[in-house]
């Protein structure tokens, strides 16, 4: 049924009053803005296992939704998509469209582009030349083949083809090189060098196209370069006038610390730029894009705050729309018979083969390496949201009909997906390999061996946001002692969660490479507020600190803490628990979770870390506030069953006595005898349980170990420790294995200690053993921690649980305790009580 687009209401009158919702424009819209989400967000799921980007998910579903798929069903499409609907769902699509290449334009820095040299420049030249050319023979084949396609002009068919088969997508490859983990190799830095050059060409190129495109046959040419000139005017103004306006505007809003004026400001500059050059005769976007590079990215974080208060809505909400939008017009079915399909692989290899081989040519002949060089042709080679803006004016302008904008589209698709595959199978980045330096701990166990460790003691913390900076601080603090024999060199890794957002992408690029994981050592003024208080600290605290940030997904962070670890030498990780005290401050109440994303980060650097590593979980240490060195005052309690882990313990302990501000207790728990003497390690043995999950049941080491010798390995450790805190207060004391759980809370719930230090107990003492078959909620931090850990239980002692890096016991499962004949027969020595309580724990 036709519809009268001037009686076309906004609102209804709700059900009840007789008005159907779906024909009013606004419910309708949100019902449509509801379907495109859901689908691009179940399709981004589907994809994410193949490392694709979400691009591709929404280009594949505004396609689903069209008259590829859904749309045979005529029904459904007048009844959720009409032809009346069409203009408002492209206005609010456009208006998503205008920002986000704002934020494109916010990405690219004129800057790093002119520092970038000749290769990037040389390369980025042959990879849009060669492709360009190769379009634009593609068009005349084009024009002949596909029916209807002479229609349009020739000189802007040619522009556009070739712009459509030259473009790269710069902001969907920097996320494929940050998801791959190359954005800041040397192959990274030149690809987003070459792509923001041939983005800045493209964006001219198609300015030319829509000049061409833009007016009548029987117009006079003249016009098409009155469009030009007037663009290149409006870059001229916006560049000599309007970008120091913007520094002005930047600096201002950092010195007020934000500012609502500023931001609303800007946002109507977006709108303002974007009319002018619909005006002149070019698309709105190419306003908004260029007003982008007016923004400084290097003068306070004026930047910064306008992508974070814009981008999740814009590339969340409005950009799917533009997809749907575009999805709508691609009609994948007028592709058939042997001359479409021919023509579409006919596209793609040129494509293809274009881009690849104009970049390759380039980047051999700047004295890249082979792989490198094929690598780079590929990354080049993307297309995805740019190369979808570039089709939809084309087909808007009448240049493109429905048969030649699907086999573009599908070039688009291809294109895209295959980036992150071939990437992944032709270049193999070079990756610090595991040294012969591989036992990094605190605890060492002769001479030999400490001859191999530096001098100074290095330990890496590990903080996600400004809340873990005081306590790990107070942790720091502590462990840094009061001896000159081992200084601390202390490394601090920022981890951020690599996601879509913008943010993201800038807070990559803006840093340098060192090892895998991005830092800078020579930019001291760093705006990251984290890393600004980890240095004031090393200043005042006299402490060597080097601040690094790694951008990562969550399934590869492990791999960057990894990398510094092994590059660094470190001898231990710490890293903060996921879940923290509420900030209400009530430390023996609830815990907040950061997530389970941040616990599978723990658990997988815990697995496989090259060092020692420590987890905290934070109560409020040091009063919650970092505090300077001379004020630091709260005791410490380390508890000792016996095991690697548990002298690792002991050893952290042994350096804190040290530290005049830390009063350091050590508790050992022993079996004794009926007659108070100390029995023998009980030998219970740990086989692996195929039935237990290790999600929730302890894992243990079954590794054979010479007992006796872990026997002589604890009694030294614990006169080594008596022999090293003499004279500095601290205390050692040790109770009877009775009713051991109760026992450690109760010394977490007396609020004496604010730091508890235990071992996780991979290779645990006959008294860890007995407590193998409780039920688990933090399997990771072994059973002694996570009782400690828990809620729910009335502790307010900070909680240090560590690990020792010991290849031998790297391997773990859940397991089944089994006690040999030797073993009873200890036990039969015990007394009825303790009996009872190991039995049954």
């Amino acid at each position: 049924m036709a519809v009268n687009i001037t009686s076309i209401k906004t609102s209804s009158n709700g059900i009840w009053q007789g008005d159907n919702p779906l024909h009013f424009a606004f419910p309708l819209l949100i019902l449509q803005t509801i379907i495109v989400l859901l689908l691009s967000r179940s399709l981004h799921l589907f994809l994410k296992p193949l490392r694709q980007p979400k691009v591709i998910a929404e280009i594949v579903g505004g396609i689903l939704l069209g008259p590829s798929a859904l749309g045979h069903n005529k029904d459904y499409l007048h009844t959720l998509f009409p032809t009346w609907s069409m203009p408002i769902l492209e206005t609010a699509a456009s208006i998503g469209l205008l920002f986000f290449l704002f934020l494109v334009g916010l990405e690219l820095d004129l800057g790093s582009i002119r520092r970038s040299g000749r290769r990037a420049l040389s390369i980025a030249a042959a990879g849009i030349t060669l492709p360009f050319v190769c379009g634009v023979g593609v068009a005349f084949v084009l024009r002949r083949a596909v029916p209807g396609a002479d229609k349009a002009g020739y000189a802007p068919f040619l522009v556009f083809m070739g712009v459509a088969l030259s473009i790269t997508a710069f902001p969907v490859l920097a996320r494929i090189l940050a998801e791959l983990k190359i954005l800041t190799t040397p192959l990274g830095e030149t690809a987003m060098a070459a792509a923001a050059f041939n983005d800045v060409a493209a964006w001219v190129l198609l300015a030319l196209a829509i000049a061409l495109s833009g007016g009548d046959s029987h117009r006079s040419p003249l016009i098409s370069v009155w469009v030009l000139l007037c663009g290149v005017a409006f870059v001229t103004f916006m560049m000599s006038v309007v970008r120091p306006a913007m520094s002005w505007v930047a600096r201002r809003s950092s010195s007020e610390g934000g500012g609502e004026l500023w931001t609303c400001l800007t946002l109507a500059g977006v709108l303002a730029s974007g009319f002018v050059t619909d005006m002149i005769g070019i698309h709105a976007i190419f306003g908004a894009f260029v007003f982008g590079l007016t923004i400084p990215k290097d003068e306070g974080d004026f930047a910064a705050r306008l992508i974070e208060r814009i981008e999740d809505f814009v590339s969340g909400l409005l950009l799917p729309l533009y997809f749907a939008s575009s999805g709508l017009k691609t009609d994948v079915t007028k592709i058939h018979g042997t001359r479409a399909w021919g023509l579409l692989v006919l596209v793609i290899s040129t494509a293809c083969l274009g881009k690849i081989m104009g970049t390759f040519t380039a980047a051999i002949v700047c004295k890249m390496a082979g792989r490198e060089a094929i690598t780079l042709g590929v990354l080049m080679n993307t297309k995805g949201l740019v190369e979808l803006i570039v089709l939809n004016i084309g087909k808007e302008r009448k240049v493109l009909n429905d048969e030649t904008f699907a086999i573009l589209v599908l070039m688009a698709l291809f294109t895209t997906f295959i980036t992150t595959p071939l990437v992944m199978a032709i270049y193999k980045p070079a990756r610090p390999g595991r040294s012969s330096y591989n036992k990094r701990k605190l605890q060492r166990a002769s001479s030999g061996e400490a001859a191999a460790y530096p001098k100074e003691l290095r330990i890496l913390t590990c903080i996600r946001s400004p809340r873990d900076v005081p306590s790990m601080i107070n942790l720091v603090e502590s462990v840094r002692g009061g001896t000159k024999k081992s200084p601390l060199k202390l490394y601090i890794l920022h981890l951020v969660e690599l996601t879509e957002r913008s943010s993201s992408i800038i807070m990559a690029l803006g840093a340098r490479r060192n090892g895998l994981p991005f830092w800078n050592p020579m930019k001291k003024d760093t705006r990251d507020p984290s890393l600004v208080a980890f240095q004031a600290y090393g200043q005042l605290g006299r402490v060597r600190v080097r601040p690094m940030t790694a951008v990562s997904a969550m399934s590869t962070m492990h791999d960057d803490v990894w990398s510094v670890a092994e590059e660094k030498r470190v001898a231990l990780v710490v890293l903060p628990f996921h879940k923290h005290r509420k900030a209400d401050g009530d430390a023996g109440g609830g815990m907040e979770d950061a997530g389970q994303g941040w616990r599978g980060i723990n658990q997988r650097v815990m697995k496989g870390a090259p060092c020692s590593v420590a987890v905290l979980v934070d109560r409020g240490l040091g009063g919650g506030e970092q505090v300077g060195s001379a004020e630091v005052s709260h005791g410490v309690c380390v508890v000792f069953f016996g095991g690697p882990d548990d002298r690792e313990a002991l050893e952290l302990a042994g350096r804190m006595a040290e530290h005049p501000g830390i009063k350091v207790t050590a508790v050992r728990f022993v079996v004794e005898t009926a007659a108070g003497k100390k029995a023998p390690h009980v030998a219970v043995t740990l086989r692996p349980s195929p039935l237990k999950s290790r999600e929730d049941n302890y894992s243990f080491s079954t590794a054979a170990v010479d007992r006796e010798r872990e026997k002589e390995l604890d009694e030294a450790a614990v006169a080594e420790f008596r022999r090293r805190t003499e004279g500095t207060g601290a205390a050692y004391e040790e109770k009877p294995a009775v009713n051991v759980l109760d026992a450690v809370l109760a010394m977490g719930r007396r609020g004496e200690y604010g730091l508890l230090v235990v071992g996780k107990g991979r290779f645990p003492s006959s008294i860890v053993a007995g407590l193998a078959d409780r039920s688990a909620e933090h399997v990771e931090l072994g059973p002694v921690g996570d009782v400690l850990a828990s809620s729910g239980r009335g502790v307010v002692s900070s909680v240090l649980v560590i690990q020792q890096h010991d290849v031998i016991h790297s391997d773990d499962t859940p397991v089944s305790m089994v006690f040999d004949e030797n073993a009873a027969a200890s036990i039969a020595n015990v007394s009825n009580h303790h009996n009872s309580h190991i039995n049954s724990v």
